[in-house]
């Protein structure tokens, strides 16, 4: 199925098609997580993100959690987190962390960052003592961390290695013709070599991540597919992209059910061990299914 539209930006406002519209979250372990969100002020991104699957993933017991503050030193063209010059690191920040997932009572938590490039270790260190600390305070949670690429240094990836969370993932976002303007300062071989890198120092099960809807071809996908699993990544999501604001990259097309069914069926003949392909695919949907 061609997913290609005769024009290549989508009309003004067009309405979002009937398969994105979701319900608003329900039941009674969503209340009790929000309650406690709320009044702790707990950071998750699933509510700072908006994420339309957050109902789902919290009766299930997950939950995402972004560390390294919320100013990102990259300006990506698909992302609404704000870019500028960082805050400084906050050291407490590993036990907020880890007392949020135990407020929570999560069995299997995301972590994630935003890119620290302004620092000397680019926030490994920070991220190998979150891991840490809620591991003590949470000896039966789950981790996934969603990592940057750290420029490609091991001594960085390393220490994600070194605390061997259950899964680790780095998202390479889109096709490689379109990396440079979707995601300027990250390169697509990059993320690609980031990955088997992972799974050479040993990481039991890795993960990418792709959005669909700015612009790419059918084939492009099916290559990224390929190139993801000779790279030896154990897990993909597949979605739609949504575009944050309108400074942002428009969205080119909205990719029907078939075409994401298609996608899922491709990538289990290739041999992926989950794929997680629709709509309303978010790089944490379902993550507690992918450290087995």
């Amino acid at each position: 199925m061609n997913t290609e539209t005769d024009s290549n930006i989508l009309p003004a406002r067009q309405p979002k098609p009937k398969w994105l519209r979701v319900k608003l979250p329900t039941g009674k372990k969503y209340t009790e997580l929000r309650s406690l969100v709320d009044k702790y002020s707990l950071n998750t991104i699933c509510t700072s993100g908006s994420c339309p699957n957050m109902g789902e993933c919290w009766g299930e017991g997950t939950a995402t959690f972004m560390i390294l503050g919320n100013v990102c030193t990259r300006s990506c063209g698909f992302c609404g987190v704000k870019t500028g010059r960082p805050e400084t690191v906050d050291w407490d920040e590993p036990e907020k962390v880890a007392r949020s997932i135990k407020l929570m009572k999560i069995n299997h938590a995301v972590l994630t960052s935003v890119d620290r490039d302004d620092l000397k270790d680019m926030g490994s260190i920070m991220w190998a003592e979150t891991v840490k600390a809620v591991r003590r305070m949470n000896p039966n949670t789950t981790l996934e961390t969603l990592i940057p690429d750290f420029q490609g240094v091991e001594q960085h990836i390393d220490r994600i290695v070194e605390v061997a969370p259950e899964v680790v993932s780095h998202n390479i976002e889109t096709v490689r013709r379109l990396t440079r303007d979707v995601r300027i300062q990250a390169k697509y071989d990059r993320s690609l070599s980031v990955l088997k890198y992972l799974k050479s120092q040993g990481q039991r099960r890795t993960k990418s991540g792709i959005m669909l809807g700015l612009g790419e071809k059918r084939e492009e996908v099916i290559e990224t597919l390929h190139d993801l699993r000779a790279n030896d990544v154990d897990v993909v999501t597949i979605g739609q992209y949504l575009q944050p604001s309108k400074k942002h990259l428009p969205v080119q097309q909205f990719i029907t059910p078939d075409q994401f069914a298609e996608y899922e069926k491709i990538g289990l003949e290739l041999g992926f061990r989950h794929v997680e392909s629709s709509s309303l695919v978010r790089s944490s949907y379902k993550a507690q299914k992918h450290i087995n």
